[in-house]
């Protein structure tokens, strides 16, 4: 048998398993084929020949410039994402939030299976343990992502990743993780998740729904407060200069 095309046999097989798997980022991106190639123990070429196979079956699609994702090609309108989000801002994005992360909470509570609440759980405990604003804002968005997830509808899904997109925007970072310095909410947000998690768990949507408004309350209460700050701050250097 020839080598190649049993060394493409074996990536295709561990690929597919690595697609069934839980083990993707919170945005479905595989790891380079140079990752790839190491993790499975073959050669890119065999890897680059399973990723050929598994994009022709729908199973993943590639963006130019930025990898390889898990699922079918997004369709045309989702090219227009990014300005999309350039054209609103942090408190509009905070308004759609409260308005359709409730609902996929409650939606969750009654849709949710073990193994995912279990998931939950991890990722409220990655959050808290994180060490830094990079490391935190990846956790709470695989966190936030699992319960729209969790909802089973494919519209509202697409609809939270489209605002789930702020997040990869370096001002929406450096602002979060001030509202978060200023406001000494880590303690309080571990507190809001994991009561999130718990109702979900206990299968009750109306408190679900709540402990998530409550949770997003109170990041839109920190938003404002620092966003207010800085419109304070540009008023006196002004006035100095």
């Amino acid at each position: 048998m020839d080598e190649t095309r049993g060394n493409s046999n074996y990536a295709l097989e561990r690929l597919r398993a690595l697609l069934r798997s839980d083990g993707l980022d919170a945005d479905g991106k595989l790891p380079t084929e140079r990752t790839l190639s190491e993790m499975l123990g073959v050669g890119r070429r065999a890897v680059r020949r399973a990723l050929e196979v598994l994009e022709a079956e729908g199973r993943v699609w590639r963006r130019q410039g930025s990898g390889t994702y898990a699922g079918p090609r997004p369709d045309g309108w989702s090219d227009h994402v990014g300005s999309i989000v350039a054209g609103t801002d942090l408190m509009e994005v905070m308004e759609v939030r409260l308005r359709i992360e409730p609902q996929l909470a409650q939606l969750a509570a009654m849709r949710a299976k073990a193994a995912d609440i279990e998931r939950m759980y991890e990722l409220v405990k990655k959050i808290y343990e994180s060490t830094d604003a990079d490391g935190r804002e990846l956790w709470d968005g695989a966190l936030h992502r699992q319960i729209a997830q969790c909802a089973g509808n494919g519209f509202f899904l697409t609809i939270f990743d489209v605002i789930n997109r702020v997040r990869q925007d370096e001002a929406w970072q450096t602002i979060r993780e001030r509202a978060r310095s200023a406001s000494r909410t880590r303690p309080v947000t571990f507190n809001q998740h994991t009561a999130i998690v718990d109702a979900i768990a206990a299968r009750d949507p109306a408190r679900a729904g709540e402990a998530m408004r409550q949770h997003l309350l109170t990041l839109q209460e920190s938003l404002v407060r620092i966003t207010s700050l800085d419109h304070s701050e540009m008023e006196v250097d002004k006035t100095l200069a």
